[in-house]
């Protein structure tokens, strides 16, 4: 299936149909249906029994076959998940040998007498041994085998996989649109959430989370030192990675920034109040200062590193900004 926001976005790709490449980039913001609109193509471009503007028809064999994920000239690359008991804050990773294993039968005829098809997902979290064997069959392709490529951020990609795929931008929904999808699922506090979110629809329920997430924005509004600690050693007992927190207080500075301008915040208008509070009684050169030490850290959000221990660090930081002291 393709979402409603994306079908304008299908009828282009297939007016390029008859001169379809050997490779596609899929880009877009995050969950926003890029993974989604790229299986549907993948499965068009199985089907047996293409339908109007090369819709597949969901009842040919390959169609069977790609709805119960066994065709066999259908492959899909995407990170290995930790496995049960490991650590949620492992580095996900496409790896060589997942590469290896999908590339080795392209070399062999296609099962279904069709084309093959492989979906990389998201393509960005390839390590550099996986982006150069995939390289490697992107410059000499086989016969009737297409690349889609899906990325979140096509400027991690190696400059020369960019260049062998034809690019295509996804549009992310309208605010309306991602609102309705929202209000169609039922979701709790839709707006709250889309505008977390940055207006995409598509994130995983995590409920756990979204409940630390509000107690920390209320120690953000009226901070407290011995709370901070707690609040630090609460988080690291969930065994989040670091990146999650990182991404939680960046954008509580981001909208505080616009509120020193007299902007209204991007990402928690429910605190709209409490943030120009913050905003009223801080200088923007001490915010940029601790913006910029999340932006040190970011690199290492999914490393193995004491996450209490930095978690700590940058609410001490953030209570010396509240409190207008240097850093």
């Amino acid at each position: 299936m393709i979402y409603p926001w994306h079908e304008s976005a299908w009828r282009q790709l297939a007016a390029q149909w008859s001169n379809r490449p050997n490779a596609w980039l899929l880009t877009g913001r995050r969950d926003t249906g890029k993974t989604a609109f790229a299986r549907h193509l993948a499965q068009a471009l199985l089907c047996e029994q293409p339908q109007a503007e090369h819709q597949p028809c969901g009842s040919c064999p390959s169609c069977h076959l790609f709805a119960q994920g066994s065709h066999p000239d259908y492959y899909e690359l995407a990170p290995e998940l930790p496995a049960e008991g490991e650590s949620a804050r492992k580095l996900l990773q496409i790896k060589i040998d997942a590469v290896r294993a999908v590339l080795s039968p392209l070399l062999q005829s296609s099962v279904r007498g069709g084309l093959r098809v492989v979906l990389v997902q998201p393509a960005e979290t390839m390590n550099i041994q996986a982006a150069n064997a995939l390289l490697k069959m992107l410059e000499e392709p086989p016969a009737s085998v297409v690349f889609l490529l899906v990325t979140h951020n096509k400027d991690r990609l190696l400059p020369t996989i960019k260049s062998r795929c034809r690019p295509f931008l996804l549009p992310a929904p309208s605010a309306e649109e991602a609102l309705d999808y929202l209000k169609t699922q039922n979701t709790p506090q839709a707006e709250a959430l889309l505008a977390f979110h940055s207006g995409a629809p598509l994130f995983a329920a995590e409920p756990e989370q979204d409940a630390m997430r509000e107690e920390l924005c209320q120690l953000l509004a009226k901070p407290r030192l011995l709370t901070m600690l707690d609040y630090a050693a609460a988080f690291d007992k969930q065994k989040w990675p670091l990146a999650v927190f990182l991404d939680w207080l960046h954008k509580w500075l981001a909208d505080t920034a616009l509120a020193q301008q007299n902007l209204p915040p991007l990402y928690y208008p429910q605190h709209q109040a409490a943030i120009f509070q913050v905003a009223s009684r801080t200088q923007g050169t001490t915010l940029f200062q601790l913006v910029h030490t999340l932006d040190r850290l970011s690199p290492y959000g999914r490393h193995t590193l004491s996450v209490r221990m930095q978690i700590e660090n940058l609410l001490t930081s953030y209570l010396a900004f509240w409190q207008n002291k240097p850093l």
